[in-house]
């Protein structure tokens, strides 16, 4: 992390080094609130820059998805990802089936491994779930998982300095 933030840091601010992690796949807001708190911005500012940078890329993966994974599968070097990536998303997609909005706010918002915005935006594609009906839940589970983050890096930042 103090590696990415060293390059970072030459090129632009700390905000924007904070937003742009954000809205990274797969890094998204659990690795931009902890790069903010381990430069020190204040908790409030990393999470609301983290929010909105994990929020933007949504709208547009819940509306053009489907084109997308489409597209990827068309693509000789990206098939056999493309595919595994799919099969692996749908291997965690009975909870979203079963539960829907709460299973999204679930998937994005608690704070595992492979689980995320994108992540859950694109199940929500592949599961055919429209994005007025997909968002809410998205929404809900960013929010969560921001506040779980920012708790947690505190903490965690708080107990390094006593140390």
């Amino acid at each position: 992390m103090q590696a990415l933030f060293d390059i970072l840091s030459q090129h632009v601010s700390a905000e924007l080094a904070v937003f742009l992690v954000s809205m990274i796949p797969l890094i998204e807001l659990r690795g931009s609130v902890i790069l903010g708190t381990a430069i020190g911005m204040p908790w409030l500012r990393v999470l609301l820059i983290s929010l909105i940078g994990n929020l933007i890329p949504i709208p547009f993966i819940l509306v053009f998805g489907g084109k997308l994974f489409a597209w990827l599968r068309r693509q000789p070097l990206l098939r056999g990802f493309t595919k595994w990536y799919e099969e692996h998303l749908m291997s965690k997609s009975d909870t979203i089936r079963k539960y829907s909005f709460w299973g999204l706010l679930l998937f994005v918002g608690i704070p595992l491994p492979g689980t995320g915005a994108w992540s859950g935006s694109f199940i929500a594609v592949l599961l055919g779930v429209p994005p007025k009906r997909a968002f809410p839940g998205i929404l809900c589970g960013i929010l969560l998982a921001g506040i779980i983050m920012t708790v947690g890096s505190q903490g965690v930042a708080s107990l390094i300095h006593l140390l």
